[in-house]
């Protein structure tokens, strides 16, 4: 899985402007950001540009404004943000309209070591169209380009990919050169044996995901509720547990297929259970059989036991999905003890998506992590083997 691209090393910043694909869609509450952590990420891509005597048009969507301009989802406030951040000796400039012909006048008088912040790229309806029009018209306002949002870089967009197409070089930034990184150090020549954590609701969301994973990793440790549906389609009693019956067969050929490939796939033995799917419902631990009236929400002591002891041996272990109800605090254990157990073994552990990443930072162990990822669906793109447009358009 080697994907060898450019960084800003390969490039000469000095008297040229950058155009830096970013990702600050940050949450956004009567013009107040309530986590500025992906503003932060980006700023040691921005910094060393600028350092290099380079400067920056820093491009981002922001919402789902659906090609429409949307007073409530405007960039100043990150502007702001990004302003405090970069500090006195910076100055960030927004673009004055959305409209990216007078951005990119503001983008030709842009000084070295000055930053220029784009409105919205999503209130242009050619973004998620990827219309070459409005990549030309990006691609026009720099003289090298910068992909840093990991996180949008399985989108075809003008900003993700028709703009990389028609500027050059084409490079990847601090950030997503780190993802490019933590991917090749899990699955191009990974240290041995490699486990891969798969949770999450449904098989349909992570066959492909599966498969993928099947011809890459030596050991499967499989939960959350789609673990349901591979024990019912092995004949298991699951009670009420969330299930879905037309993948049985999807099901059992991932298990035939990790067999013949010599692939330990694991599911829950026993089952933290729940009257009704709520914060407040009666619990019980059940090895085995579900009793009928009874849903699965998290895995049980055993399986967390079993789980955690396959984890002490890896070598290398990737993580998506949760493995219970994680949004409860009653159902948590499972995942949160996969986190403990990461942070405390000395594997390189690449983890990704949105409950996982949850339970790494409610229990502070994000400094024990090897890499957390930026990116939701980008990740789960990339675990299933996919060619992503953000980073194929980059210079190798």
């Amino acid at each position: 899985m080697r994907m060898a691209k450019k960084t800003l090393k390969d490039v000469d910043f000095a008297g040229k402007r950058a155009f830096v694909r970013v990702d600050f869609n940050v949450p956004l509450q009567d013009g107040v950001i309530g986590d500025d952590t992906r503003i932060r990420a980006a700023l040691p891509t921005i910094q060393a540009i600028l350092a290099a005597g380079g400067s920056v048009i820093c491009a981002s969507h922001l919402g789902r404004p659906k090609g429409q301009i949307v007073e409530s989802l405007r960039m100043g406030p990150v502007a702001r943000r990004l302003q405090d951040l970069l500090g006195p000796a910076v100055k960030v400039l927004a673009a004055p309209s959305v409209d990216c012909e007078l951005s990119k006048g503001a983008a030709k008088g842009l000084q070295a070591g000055h930053v220029l912040l784009l409105e919205n790229l999503r209130f242009h309806p050619g973004e998620t169209a990827n219309e070459p029009a409005l990549a030309q018209c990006f691609a026009d306002m720099a003289d090298v380009f910068v992909q840093d949002a990991f996180g949008t870089c399985h989108r075809a967009h003008a900003s993700t990919a028709g703009t990389p197409a028609l500027l050059k070089p084409a490079v990847a930034g601090l950030l997503l050169e780190k993802e490019i990184a933590a991917f090749d150090m899990a699955f191009g020549s990974p240290k041995r044996p490699v486990v891969a954590v798969v949770g999450g609701a449904k098989v349909s969301d992570k066959i492909v995901v599966l498969e993928s994973l099947l011809d890459k990793v030596d050991t499967v440790l499989i939960g959350g509720g789609m673990a349901y549906t591979f024990l019912a389609a092995a004949g298991e009693a699951i009670g009420s547990s969330l299930c879905e019956e037309d993948r049985f067969a999807v099901a059992r050929s991932i298990v035939d297929k990790a067999k013949t490939k010599g692939v330990k796939l694991l599911l829950p033995v026993d089952h933290l259970v729940a009257d009704a799917f709520a914060p407040d419902a009666k619990t019980q631990i059940v090895e085995g059989a579900l009793p009928e009236g009874w849903m699965g929400l998290d895995i049980g002591p055993k399986t967390t036991e079993i789980y955690a002891n396959e984890l002490r041996q890896a070598a290398t272990v990737v993580w998506n999905g949760p493995m219970g109800v994680f949004e409860m605090e009653a159902f948590s254990h499972g995942t949160s003890a996969i986190a403990k157990v990461l942070a405390d073994s000395d594997c390189i552990s690449v983890v990704g998506g949105g409950d996982s990443v949850a339970a790494i930072k409610k229990n502070q162990v994000e400094d024990q992590i090897t890499h957390i990822s930026t990116g939701g669906g980008a990740f789960l793109e990339m675990l299933e083997g996919k060619e992503l447009p953000g980073i194929s358009a980059l210079d190798s």
